[in-house]
């Protein structure tokens, strides 16, 4: 164990005791009053409210950023996002939500976290090992990627490692999975256009039918992942929407099919797109038809740096946490996109079996950390931040 990351970590978690309380109310307030992608008004003006004593910045329309000075070198980053889901809230929680967004990601959880960890921060009498910039971010579960837009605007210049927490259902209550290595997914949104030619129900052999010819590329791009890629090596492809006609009577002369394409290694990314690309082209031909595909490149995956996480290991038992066994997902956070920029180290506290918590996935309309998470990510998110100030 880092003896200075220890001993810098030991009076940020006594701090961060006194500022739970309020740390909570916070995380009810935000829960109660979500707002989907670039819309994070009130939430914006929430947390700015509860650092009113810290130098807070407005960046990337609904984001803040605060920026706390260091002994030397480059700066180290937490990050925490602003935005709900489209989903409407059934937990019959006291502060649930009433509307048609919900913080069914536990973004909440980790704001009000973040919060907390910086007025903690702002209470100590030591100088801080490095500079230290705190981000909240807009808009991680939609496009325009909010993360993409604080890189732009600048609010990742000079920092050297970012740190995020989430909250994870398949992890522990009280245990962090923190692994080296690709930890989350990258995902590619496609659009498939199979183009045949109509006609009557009734004559299928004078048409060319596009909605069997997309039937068939959607049973094919099954073996993508089990016959072209390592076994070892995670993907998935999913279709998710599929459109094509207008009568029950009428073979249609073109079918669309969106979904996703998620890689957890880096290297397969593009082969799994150019795979699909040809699996289409030849299902397609052997149909009488002709398939386009339009791409809209997401966010790369998560690659977790190994000094980063080698320095966590030493300090979960001081911050009260377990380890947890390697959690690798093919869910896909935009976070993946500041290695642009510095080193990742994305962290997930579990709440599986944590009192009262449904056993649900993120994005469930019944998905609920308790209180108490706060503290857990609060605490997480300082030993990620004392364990990358001293790599």
């Amino acid at each position: 164990m880092s003896t200075d990351a220890a001993a810098f970590l030991r009076p940020l978690l006594a701090a961060l005791e006194e500022e739970l309380p309020a740390a909570v109310a916070l995380r009810e307030r935000l829960h109660s009053t979500p707002e989907l992608a670039h819309a994070e008004h009130e939430t914006s003006s929430a947390v700015a409210e509860a650092l009113a004593a810290l130098p807070v910045e407005r960046v990337a329309g609904t984001g803040l950023l605060v920026r706390m000075v260091g002994v030397a070198g480059k700066a180290v980053a937490l990050r925490a996002e602003l935005d709900a889901v489209p989903v409407r809230e059934e937990t019959g929680a006291s502060f649930a939500a009433s509307g048609d967004a919900m913080h069914a990601c536990g973004h909440d959880v980790h704001t009000a976290a973040l919060v907390a960890v910086l007025r903690a921060i702002g209470g100590l009498d030591q100088a801080l090992p490095r500079p230290f910039v705190a981000l909240f971010q807009p808009s991680e579960e939609a496009y325009p990627s909010g993360a993409v837009e604080l890189l732009e605007a600048g609010a990742l210049n000079d920092v050297e490692a970012v740190a995020t927490v989430h909250v994870h259902p398949e992890v522990t209550w009280g245990a962090v999975a923190v692994d080296e290595g690709p930890v989350n997914a990258s995902s590619d949104t496609f659009a498939i256009v199979m183009v045949g030619s109509s006609g009557h129900a009734a004559y299928p052999h004078r048409a060319s039918d596009p909605v069997v010819a997309l039937a068939a590329v959607i049973v094919a791009a099954q073996t993508l992942v089990s016959r072209r890629l390592d076994p070892l090596r995670s993907a998935v492809v999913t279709f998710a929407t599929l459109t094509a006609g207008s009568a029950e009577n009428v073979i249609p002369s073109e079918a669309r099919a969106l979904g996703t394409l998620r890689a957890l290694d880096p290297d397969d990314r593009l082969l799994l797109r150019q795979e699909l690309e040809a699996l289409m082209g030849h299902v397609a031909a052997a149909h009488g038809c002709t398939a386009r595909v339009e791409w809209t490149e997401g966010e790369p995956a998560i690659v977790n740096d190994p000094e980063l996480v080698a320095s966590v290991h030493p300090l979960l038992e001081s911050a009260g946490l377990e380890r947890a066994p390697a959690l690798r997902s093919c869910g896909a956070d935009d976070f993946g996109f500041f290695s642009a920029s510095a080193r990742l180290l994305l962290l997930f506290a579990g709440i599986r079996g944590a009192p009262g918590v449904a056993d649900v996935p993120l994005h469930h309309p019944r998905f609920l950390p308790p209180n108490e998470a706060v503290a857990v990510v609060a605490r997480t998110q300082a030993l990620a931040l004392a364990a990358a100030s001293f790599v």
